[in-house]
């Protein structure tokens, strides 16, 4: 790690291969307007920690099998503790040798594993985020859901004064602000809406741990969130998968897995059906949805899946 006034850059290490392309194009297609972008072959958002608010920059190193985080402004002092949530977002720890072993004798992973042998599960920088954007994305389409939250950011986010880059000038909404917010004419409907501003009150109110520390159960976390009004079995997995990192998830009733499992097998119409062959790609379910998500992008060339 090198540290300047004020700025300060990480060297964070990965097992290779590592697809940056694909984990980028995912993050583009799904980033909130104001807070983060991807430019420039890097990802870019706004950050806060600790107190200390800063930018923080992510870029493959150009011949080192790492990445490179550089963390400009004051919370750039706290660029050790950064590293973990940074290495999260990007799925560094994963060894995808060892998930390629495991799915090598399966007919349908195979030929995707050897076509992206480095694809991650992207993370997410807050759990509270990515089920805002869960919740907001119900029935609607990416594009859809990323007008809708950029609307979200304006309403109840933040704008952060003299922040050097534009398109990420903006704080995300606290769940206090967020549950608080006047939601009238941001396009979507009532139920969805209240969905939405009771997960951010209960979150708000602590009730709901969303960014847990490692302290916190994820079996009881996945219980109180699904106990939330407007929440579904799909966005626990979904948000358990990104946020929380586990590897094993398995978001069952995603319309594009659904669809590519029953394109390979025409017998296996339902989750209740597939369930047989799904359990199969355990431990690491999360990357098998990946890479049947993935395939649909790369055919679609758009944003496509999760």
């Amino acid at each position: 790690m090198s540290t300047a006034t004020d700025l300060a850059v990480l060297e964070l290490p990965f097992k290779a291969p590592f697809d940056w392309p694909r984990i980028l194009r995912f993050f583009a297609g799904r980033a909130t307007p104001g807070v983060e972008a991807v430019e420039e072959g890097a990802y870019r958002r706004a950050i806060d920690w600790a107190g200390d608010s800063g930018t923080l920059t992510v870029r493959p190193h150009p011949r080192k099998r790492c990445i490179v985080a550089t963390i400009d402004g004051p919370a750039g002092r706290h660029a050790e503790a950064l590293a973990a949530p940074i290495a999260r977002m990007f799925d560094l720890h994963a060894d995808p040798k060892a998930i390629g072993a495991h799915f090598a004798a399966d007919p349908w992973l195979a030929p995707l594993i050897e076509a992206a042998p480095g694809l991650r599960v992207p993370g997410a920088w807050s759990a509270f985020e990515l089920v805002v954007r869960a919740i907001v994305g119900q029935q609607v389409s990416v594009k859809a859901a990323t007008t809708i939250i950029g609307r979200l950011v304006q309403r109840a986010g933040q704008r952060i004064e003299d922040h050097p880059h534009e398109r990420t000038a903006w704080r995300f909404p606290t769940p206090a602000a967020l549950a608080a917010a006047d939601m009238a004419q941001i396009g979507m409907p009532g139920k969805r809406v209240a969905a939405l501003q009771g997960m951010a009150a209960a979150v708000a109110s602590g009730a709901v741990p969303l960014d847990r520390h490692a302290a916190v159960d994820t079996a009881a976390l996945r219980a109180a969130l699904l106990a939330l009004p407007g929440i579904g079995p799909w966005t626990v997995e979904y948000v358990a998968m990104r946020a929380w990192r586990d590897a094993d998830a398995w978001p069952a009733w995603d319309l594009v897995l659904m669809q590519s499992i029953a394109a390979r097998d025409p017998t296996l119409q339902r989750p209740t059906q597939q369930r047989a062959r799904t359990d199969a790609w355990r431990p690491w379910r999360a990357y098998a949805a990946m890479h049947l998500w993935n395939e649909v992008a790369d055919r679609a060339g758009a944003a496509r899946g999760g």
